[in-house]
């Protein structure tokens, strides 16, 4: 199929290029009957603009940069799903790029938004991301970047994260709560600042309030270590009350720990988790979980992108609230 053109639509009408331009442009010198004639022609034809000429004359496209961990996560399935309506609602196109949580394939995907020039970028920063001076050297060409969920901890910079100690303080006082005695609370990688709020946000609340609570703390980074922990301490002597999920990751793997042991819930075990809130409805009974929703940071972030694109000299942080959403798993 040929593609139409500028010159292919002049010469049909016997117009300049630059005639033809400004009229599909509806600009101010060009007649209202010579702006009728071009687009009735356009349309005809299915003319579109080349993007790729915009962008090299302009220098920015209308596309937006989204590097997310896995596509897969439904926290992250669902902030695209905020980010792309909203793009789509004003005009943009979103490009989602995976790093798989590799620094490496991180590096590539940011060299790749450069390359198209995007208008902004979203980045969810892999755990053993260091250095954030490639993704602020952006701000240089007045593209703005909007970290979210896994953010740098010290840097100032655009930040917007879900409330991690609310939400952790709202799951350890629901425990507290139920006079719960014996608690594993199971949380993600150590390394990143997400674990480290929730913990030590989980961690404050029973040193408070209930210091006599057996608490014991461990890591997953997987489902699957999450379900091995889990066994392990279900079948030792002292086995737990209660189990503490930090994530949908590690509650998939605590429940397929129960499963396989034939434990009830919450008669042999009680679980709470911070979630986006799909999985704990597939379960029965729910579990209760602390909501940290993925779909409505992805609105906050928009918002935020779309305030810097307007003054890109700010930065800010913007925190998610998190609210309880009672289940019968405690």
């Amino acid at each position: 199929m040929t593609t139409t053109t500028l010159k292919k639509i002049s010469q049909v009408l016997g117009l300049s290029i630059s005639t033809v331009s400004r009229a599909l442009k509806n600009h101010p010198d060009i007649s209202e009957n010579t702006k009728k004639k071009v687009i009735e022609l356009a349309d005809t034809l299915e003319y579109e603009p080349n993007a790729n000429a915009i962008n090299l004359r302009t220098s920015k496209s209308k596309v937006f940069g989204l590097i997310v961990p896995h596509i897969s996560n439904f926290f992250y399935d669902s902030f695209i799903s905020a980010v792309e309506e909203e793009s789509r609602l004003h005009g943009y196109t979103l490009m989602i790029l995976q790093s798989g949580d590799d620094p490496v394939i991180e590096t590539e995907n940011l060299k790749l938004c450069r390359q198209n020039r995007v208008m902004g970028l979203f980045v969810c920063i892999t755990p053993e991301t260091k250095d954030i001076k490639p993704f602020l050297r952006l701000s240089e060409f007045n593209t703005p970047v909007i970290f979210f969920d896994k953010v740098p901890s010290e840097i100032s910079c655009n930040k917007v994260c879900v409330a991690d100690t609310e939400a952790a303080m709202i799951a350890a006082e629901k425990i507290i709560q139920k006079n719960k005695k014996n608690v594993l609370a199971i949380f993600g990688n150590k390394d990143i600042s997400i674990t480290q709020k929730r913990l030590q946000a989980f961690e404050s609340v029973f040193i408070k309030k209930a210091n006599t609570v057996r608490l014991s703390i461990s890591y997953a980074h997987s489902s699957d270590e999450a379900k091995n922990i889990s066994k392990q301490y279900c079948q030792s002597k002292s086995k737990p009350d209660t189990i503490f999920c930090m994530s949908d990751e590690i509650l998939t793997g605590v429940i397929k720990a129960t499963q396989e042991l034939h434990l009830q819930i919450p008669g042999d075990v009680a679980v709470i988790a911070i979630s986006n809130g799909f999985f704990p409805k597939l379960f029965s009974p729910e579990i209760t979980y602390v909501e940290t929703s993925g779909y409505k940071l992805g609105k906050s972030a928009f918002s935020r992108m779309l305030a810097c694109m307007a003054d890109n000299t700010s930065t800010e942080e913007l925190i998610q609230e998190s609210v309880l959403v009672e289940g019968g798993s405690i």
